[in-house]
């Protein structure tokens, strides 16, 4: 779509060169969403490409995944062998809803930010225990971990004129064995739940977490392997039937049965 409201796009050499913020600028990174329907507040874009952020930095303490990375480098990702939770990249983003041309352009960060309850990334990162560094042009940059960056369906703790920098996936958290559900009420629909356990080898620190059934991620972490009974408590209490998000893909209370269906599939799975 033509953004017929666009007067000036900047391309920023270094995220100094961004001195102030005023209503009317938007970030664009891959621009899927945005390019995707009229947005008349907006007559400024800033292009983040041009700041040049490498998409995926391996180290020891594990992987930086830049806003900007692109949703097919992330799926083509790799990584060291001992990370055996590096499968889970391809299973989340096999959930999205999206064509070949979103595969190229969608960004990692753009889905994050976007924080609707079946944002793919969202779950993916949020369940491998990730943490956002975000900037601010007038302040000192933050961390807040994936599951409480997202606040609620299409909001988040971002500030006005604050940007995602990257996302940061403990080696920890990538070295544990994973499990993954996803289900939908059309074959290629959106994500009614999509639920993904992590759990070291030694069958220690289960963590599942909750999504796309839920306005926002939600875990639920067990010193152990949780039994069938555990589990089902655990869900109840942290959940109760009317914090299940109800919309077009799913009621609240399909949502619910799914959720408790498919997690004991995942604890069976990883048991």
């Amino acid at each position: 779509m033509n953004l017929n409201t666009i007067t000036e796009v900047k391309r920023p050499a270094s995220f100094g060169d961004l001195r102030e913020w005023r209503d009317g600028y938007s970030w664009l990174a891959g621009g899927t969403w945005l390019f995707s329907e009229p947005q008349v507040a907006v007559d400024t874009l800033i292009d983040l490409d041009s700041l040049g952020w490498t998409p995926l930095t391996v180290t020891e303490a594990g992987l930086d995944i830049a806003a900007t990375c692109r949703i097919v480098e992330l799926h083509d990702f790799k990584g060291p062998s001992e990370w055996h939770a590096v499968p889970l990249f391809r299973q989340c983003i096999d959930a999205f809803l999206m064509s070949f041309k979103i595969w190229n352009a969608a960004t990692v960060g753009g889905n994050i930010c976007m924080s609707l309850p079946a944002g793919a990334m969202i779950s993916l990162t949020a369940a491998l225990e990730g943490v956002c560094t975000l900037w601010a042009h007038d302040g000192e940059p933050r961390q807040v971990p994936v599951v409480d960056f997202v606040t609620g369906n299409h909001q988040n703790v971002l500030q006005k004129g604050e940007l995602l920098r990257n996302i940061h996936l403990p080696a920890a958290a990538l070295s544990k064995r994973s499990a993954m559900r996803q289900v939908s009420l059309t074959k290629l629909g959106r994500s009614a739940a999509l639920i993904v356990a992590t759990v070291r080898d030694d069958g220690s620190d289960f963590l599942l977490t909750v999504s796309a059934a839920t306005p926002r991620p939600v875990q639920l972490r067990f010193t152990a392997y949780p039994s069938s009974d555990e589990l089902r408590r655990a869900l109840d209490a942290r959940l109760a039937p009317e914090a299940y998000f109800d919309d077009v893909h799913g009621s609240a209370a399909y949502k619910r049965h799914v959720t408790h269906y498919l997690a004991e599939q995942i604890r069976a799975e990883l048991a």
